[in-house]
């Protein structure tokens, strides 16, 4: 891995950056790691408003405030959102961008979540407000593929995952500067298959611009 611009790692819905340890571990020898947590998760304020574009703002503060961008950032499912969301937002923060199981942004049939008992590590209110946006996502995110000019690299989990695969090569095709790889992994590409996953990721991000 050549680069040398800092890694920005953002996790699911319903992790914390500590899920990234793997992917951390392996990366962080070589480039700066960021693995910060998202709005309403661990140790990030459990405030409102919980929507996907101020997780995006506050990642977007989170590098202005260091002046770490740009950086190469890696999403999985919600994080990948969030990711795509600041590719296209703030393309000055972007240099490389990859996606993690995350479809194109269509509407799909609502259900309701039963909460898990005892406490936990992320604001049940957080979940139902991000459940409710990816159920029916704001017209923004779709347009939002086709501004996004880093070059891209979007690993499917294959037919186990949950996510629509045809989704996620829609995601990928939308994306002008996209590359789509798939991992028959599920959704948890980086968990079930860290060297897998790996082999993709640490090329892509080593090449230049």
């Amino acid at each position: 891995m050549t680069a040398t611009a800092p890694v920005l790692l953002l996790h699911a819905l319903g992790e914390t950056g500590d899920d990234w340890a793997t992917v951390s571990a392996a990366i962080g020898p070589d480039r700066p790691v960021l693995a910060p947590d998202l709005r309403g998760h661990g140790a990030a304020p459990w405030e409102p408003p919980y929507t996907l574009d101020r997780m995006r703002d506050d990642v977007a503060a989170l590098l202005d405030e260091r002046r770490a961008g740009p950086v190469d950032v890696i999403g999985h499912s919600m994080g990948g959102v969030v990711a795509y969301l600041l590719a296209a937002e703030r393309p000055d923060l972007v240099r490389r961008l990859v996606l993690e199981d995350v479809g194109a942004p269509y509407a799909r049939t609502p259900s309701t979540p039963e909460r898990p008992p005892g406490d936990l590590a992320f604001s049940w209110e957080m979940v139902l407000a991000v459940r409710e946006q990816i159920d029916a996502p704001p017209p923004h995110w779709l347009d939002a593929l086709g501004r996004i000019t880093a070059p891209t690299l979007v690993i499917g989990g294959g037919q186990d995952s949950h996510v629509p695969q045809d989704w996620v090569r829609d995601l990928a095709e939308r994306v002008p500067d996209a590359t789509l790889r798939t991992l028959a992994t599920g959704h948890l590409v980086h968990a079930t298959d860290p060297d897998g996953f790996l082999a993709l990721v640490r090329p892509f991000l080593g090449a230049g611009r």
